[in-house]
């Protein structure tokens, strides 16, 4: 026994304990100050435009330093795709489509019925989310060109999943119509664009737009029964 731990013993001091570092509650701290700022964030972007949206105002009506926020959300053009990402989500982080919990039951489901059922209340969630934020990167893609390219990805890529979920489709045997056909009219009728024109401008109610959707996309994609 070394000469150090007896006069700790003789000196009735206790030998110091290494303590365990527990990142759980740093972890938590992190992404609730991550949540507070992108509440604060599309608060400010629909209130403001995107132009007009500051960091500065983002940190003050989040409640946490500028520096914070930059370092938690990365700059204004980042921070504003994270929105889009999260919206798309309906979480704090950006979640790849093959992940997404109504991808996995579109998946699963054995109907074509079903199928369009379960997307046409995904896409009413997301839409409620996600198209007041796409309005903002439409008007200022005109003159940004991170906004532009933005733009032009989110329709990219909602075009590619949509060819997916027609293939998928296809494959219960019930499509009456070619896979790029079904695909193009699921595209345009999902659009942030057109549930807006139903939901914010026509006064329809989010189910009411849902119906509609699983009904239509049936009478038009659908061999019936």
């Amino acid at each position: 026994m070394s000469n150090r731990m007896n006069i700790a013993r003789l000196a009735g001091v206790k030998p110091a304990v290494k303590r365990r570092y527990d990142a759980t509650g740093r972890q938590a701290g992190a992404a609730a100050t991550r949540h507070s700022i992108l509440v604060a964030a599309r608060e400010v972007f629909l209130e403001r435009g995107y132009v007009a949206a500051t960091m500065p105002a983002i940190a003050e009506r989040s409640g946490v330093a500028l520096d914070t926020v930059y370092a938690s959300a990365g700059a204004k053009p980042v921070l504003f795709r994270e929105l889009i990402e999260t919206a798309i989500s309906g979480q704090d982080e950006a979640v790849p489509a093959e992940l997404r919990e109504y991808v996995k039951l579109i998946q699963a489901e054995p109907e074509a019925a079903q199928k369009l059922e379960i997307y046409a209340a995904a896409v009413t969630a997301i839409q409620t989310r996600l198209a007041p934020l796409v309005a903002l990167v439409r008007d200022a893609a005109a003159t940004d060109q991170q906004l532009a390219r933005l733009w032009q990805e989110i329709a990219d890529r909602r075009a590619a999943n949509m060819r997916l979920l027609a293939a998928n489709i296809a494959s219960t045997g019930r499509l009456q119509v070619e896979i790029e056909e079904a695909a193009d009219v699921i595209w345009a009728t999902n659009s942030p664009e057109f549930f807006l024109l139903m939901v914010r401008d026509r006064g329809w109610e989010p189910e009411r737009f849902q119906a509609w959707l699983a009904a239509t996309w049936k009478r038009l994609l659908l061999v019936q029964q």
